[in-house]
């Protein structure tokens, strides 16, 4: 457990508050929650934005070290988020955006959340659809075999969404999850958000979606961010 976590952590039991856990995605750190963090604490939450393993402390470090990101795969992330959050008291919701939102999905599906937000969600194993502009965001990784086995910083519009990772759908614990897809989000286009909602749609919990229009992959820290945060919250509010 980083310093980071240890610390967030502890807070957020020693408010005795409902905590909200916090996924980043790909090429992100924590940090890229602070607004969401602070949003959610005004609302009466304890938020807790966790770390991926070896996460660097600073953006700046991370550009230097991008190697710090080679070599893990989605269920080792996956395991390290459920140990942390096997240290708060309480059960808490659990929001991610991108490979966090598909994180927070198989969180889901292994009974860890109370309640779910998976935001643009990379796509799990199952969901099938793999629209064009999906395959040229991943162009500049799988096109390059340089690139194998090696950390590649990518911009927002380069995010390789595509995994084999796998979610439980069917879990009865899996709890109430809202998918939120950006209207312009060319990365995790709609067509993939829709079908990570009728895969789960089944599952005894309540499963919705929501489209937010005008946006894209980055809605979660661009200009219209709060937004997204209130909607986000509407939907927690309902159920912790």
């Amino acid at each position: 457990m980083s310093t980071h976590d240890g610390d967030v952590i502890e807070r957020a039991n020693a408010a005795d508050l409902t905590p909200v856990v916090f996924v980043h995605g790909l090429w992100l750190l924590p940090s890229n929650w602070d607004r969401w963090a602070e949003h959610f604490e005004q609302a009466g939450y304890a938020p807790v934005p966790l770390s991926w393993p070896d996460d660097p402390d600073t953006v700046e470090e991370a550009n230097r070290h991008p190697g710090v990101f080679a070599g893990k795969t989605v269920g080792q992330v996956a395991d390290h988020l459920a140990e942390l959050i096997g240290g708060l008291k309480r059960k808490p919701a659990v929001i991610g955006h991108s490979f966090g939102g598909l994180l927070t999905q198989i969180l889901a599906g292994r009974g860890l959340s109370a309640a779910s937000v998976a935001i643009d969600p990379a796509p799990f194993r199952g969901v099938l659809p793999l629209p064009l502009s999906s395959l040229r965001s991943a162009a500049p990784v799988l096109t390059n075999p340089a690139h194998h086995n090696r950390a590649v910083p990518l911009t927002f519009d380069q995010f390789n969404p595509w995994t084999e990772a796998k979610a439980d759908t069917a879990h009865p614990e899996r709890g109430p999850l809202l998918i939120i897809s950006g209207e312009k989000d060319h990365t995790v286009p709609w067509a993939l958000s829709s079908a990570s909602y009728r895969r789960q749609r089944r599952n005894p919990g309540i499963t919705e979606i929501i489209e937010i229009k005008d946006r894209g992959h980055s809605l979660t820290i661009d200009h219209g961010w709060q937004e997204v945060a209130d909607t986000a919250l509407t939907f927690v509010r309902r159920f912790v």
